[in-house]
């Protein structure tokens, strides 16, 4: 009698490990499935495109050549456009006057009001009619922000420094904290942005309060100075002094006399103490004089307007291709409503 020897049946581990690898398998082949059937509804929505371009771009031919005689048509007859910008420094806390005014001069130019905004800018009433816009913005990079910060951090106390987050302070930046702001002025007179830059200027130095910050400025830093220069005249002095002293000192030991060491190492740590002294009021001095020239207007002009403003060219400002781009969409958009209405009509029949 054969004996029969019992078929091993599979382990339960072995069961789960095939169930997973077939859904897996079956996972991978859906999602290659559905990004196939994505390709090709991309692929047939193409080939309808193409069809339909076929069938009227007899159609979008006529639209784009009419619209690009359009197009040079308006751009023969329209007044050149020309760009014009300033860069200022705002003192004494006038940066939103500065943003108020040109705001005020922009709501003028926009409803061609040319007789208030002459008056305002103290041109004639047909060079203010040339102005079309004002803009005004601020000039700052990451590097000025960290400066500003660093500026910020030093006018607080310690304990407030400790509570200041740099991260947190340039995500709310104001564009008012900026030092430097960038003053745009379109026109069609390439000429009249340089005759309206001293009223503009003339405008923030005309406030009383501001002339009362500038005057105030002036004598904290006038005063600062001549203590600066009364202190360097005392260091100096002292240090005369002390070399009198080694001088005589040196002379008794020249004579035999006794020294006293330690006398003499004290003379020298008060000498190198007046040095270093010395050293910092001079660059608080060279700071001193850069914050007198900073602060010698309420408005420091950085660049000033040329005397020719720059015209403004580019495709985004061409009539020849702006005509004719919007004649060619819109003659699409209506040969589209056109092929769904009859689409429509038709499925409406076959139902």
């Amino acid at each position: 009698m054969n004996d029969q020897i019992p078929k091993q049946q599979p382990s339960s581990d072995e069961v789960d490990l095939g169930q997973l690898f077939q859904l897996i398998g079956n996972g991978f082949k859906k999602l290659f499935r559905f990004i196939g059937d994505i390709f090709k509804g991309i692929f047939n929505l193409l080939i309808l495109f193409l069809v339909f371009l076929q069938k009227h771009i007899i159609k979008f031919a006529i639209a784009g050549f009419l619209g690009l005689a359009i197009g040079i048509y308006a751009d023969l007859n329209k007044e050149p456009a020309y760009l014009s910008t300033m860069v200022v420094e705002p003192n004494f806390n006038s940066v939103q006057q500065l943003y108020n005014n040109i705001h005020f001069y922009n709501e003028l130019a926009e409803a061609k009001d040319s007789i208030a905004l002459a008056e305002a800018l103290e041109i004639n009433v047909k060079e203010a009619s040339t102005i079309k816009e004002f803009t005004v913005e601020s000039y700052s990079d990451e590097n000025q922000k960290v400066l500003l910060f660093d500026k910020f951090v030093r006018s607080l106390d310690s304990t407030t420094q400790k509570a200041i987050d740099m991260e947190a302070y340039l995500q709310n930046f104001n564009s008012y904290d900026a030092r430097f702001h960038t003053i745009s002025v379109m026109a069609s007179n390439n000429s009249v942005a340089r005759k309206i830059q001293p009223a503009i200027v003339s405008s923030i130095s005309r406030n009383d309060y501001f002339n009362l910050q500038k005057d105030i400025s002036d004598i904290n830093i006038q005063l600062q100075d001549s203590l600066y220069s009364k202190q360097i005249t005392e260091i100096d002095s002292l240090q005369l002094l002390y070399k009198r002293v080694m001088l005589k000192e040196a002379d008794k030991a020249m004579q035999g006399t006794n020294i006293n060491l330690g006398d003499t190492g004290g003379q020298d740590n008060k000498e190198l103490s007046l040095i270093n002294k010395m050293e910092e009021l001079k660059n608080s001095l060279v700071k001193l004089n850069e914050e007198k020239a900073n602060k010698s207007s309420i408005l420091n002009v950085i660049s000033a307007f040329p005397r020719q403003g720059v015209q403004i060219k580019g495709i985004w400002n061409s009539y020849k291709f702006l005509v004719p781009a919007f004649l060619i969409l819109l003659t699409g958009f209506f040969l589209v409503l056109i092929s769904l209405n009859t689409y429509l009509k038709n499925y409406k029949k076959e139902a």
